[in-house]
């Protein structure tokens, strides 16, 4: 089910029925949307609604070809739908795809749960497909950053082997998988250590940076953590606003996150999988790529002159064009 809160000149809907509804925002910096763009809200089995903003394509449907597989986006901390309504949901709805970009639980406009955490993987990764499941009509491409590409790891691990399996307790097949400054299979805990070792005041300053959220109220911080050197104080500042806001609530409980790793192997080889990488990532180094790249069996790409909010950062058409050149290769 899902309700409708804004829309902006936006095509017809094909999704479930909506109901207008005015919400008064959860952030005090509400992400003003963009042309073409709407937003909307699942309602989840548990009752609690999750932000969706949703960029349609432009281009006119061929009735005689194949459809393009719908994406589907999902942050990482601090982050919320918003990340991809800046660039990439208006870079793809121009490429022919339809873009739907998901606030996990205690993000952005997204309703909190009960307790301390937004949740587990278990819990996001089956937010994220009861979407799907009641939404879209097609397997649609999952796109992750972050914590989000380890969510999306999680899924693909428990995923159907076909479009209407009887094991309902599985998720709903995909299209493909991009992975996107993720997260690596085995968690974060690898990243820290190497830091230590061999870079211990880049670790010191990741950790204050996120641990203790220090990025949201020093702007070089912030800027240092997630984006290039070149890019401008008042986008850094822009950004720093939006991430402040984006999260209520720890997306996960760390530890217990680490515990249950790492992700359990992918069991349906035809999902295809994009693994991506920002040479000038602060956050996952090489070797979390290289991890990522080996779990899967496929040879990950590192975009050069790129950090970690890939999506957001100053070169951001680089990280789509790869993204998009790998999409028009998936298999028809």
């Amino acid at each position: 089910m899902a309700i409708v809160l804004s829309i902006q000149h936006t095509p017809q809907m094909t999704l479930n029925p909506f109901a207008v509804l005015n919400k008064p925002p959860k952030t005090r910096v509400p992400y003003e949307l963009k042309q073409g763009q709407s937003r909307i809200f699942h309602q989840l089995p548990s009752g609690l609604n999750m932000e969706v903003i949703i960029q349609k394509s432009v281009k006119e449907k061929d009735p005689d070809s194949k459809n393009d597989p719908p994406l589907v986006f999902v942050h990482g901390s601090y982050h919320s739908a918003w990340c991809w309504a800046e660039h990439w949901l208006p870079f793809f709805s121009n490429s022919g795809f339809d873009c739907f970009a998901l606030s996990l639980l205690g993000q952005g406009e997204s309703d909190a749960p009960s307790g301390t955490v937004a949740g587990t993987l278990q819990t996001h990764a089956g937010d994220v497909a009861d979407f799907i499941e009641r939404n879209l009509s097609l397997p649609p491409v999952l796109l992750g950053h972050s914590f989000g590409g380890l969510i999306i790891q999680y899924y693909i691990a428990n995923m159907r082997h076909k479009p209407h399996s009887e094991m309902q307790n599985l998720y709903p097949k995909l299209k493909g998988a991009a992975l996107i400054c993720s997260v690596p299979p085995s968690g974060n805990s690898g990243l820290v250590w190497r830091y230590l070792f061999s870079k211990p005041i880049a670790a010191f300053k990741v950790t204050r940076s996120l641990a203790a959220k220090a990025f949201q109220t020093s702007l070089p911080l912030c800027r240092e953590t997630f984006f290039s050197a070149t890019m401008e104080d008042n986008l850094v500042l822009r950004y720093q606003e939006l991430m402040k806001e984006s999260s209520r609530m720890p997306l996960f409980d760390l530890r217990k996150l680490n515990a249950s790793l790492p992700v359990p192997k992918m069991t349906d080889y035809s999902t295809e999988i994009l693994v991506l990488g920002a040479k000038d990532d602060f956050i996952v180094d090489a070797e979390g790529l290289n991890e990522t790249g080996r779990f899967y069996g496929v040879p990950p790409i590192c975009i050069e002159g790129v950090a970690h909010d890939m999506m957001l950062d100053c070169s951001w058409e680089e990280g789509a064009n790869a993204i998009l050149s790998w999409l028009n290769g998936l298999s028809r």
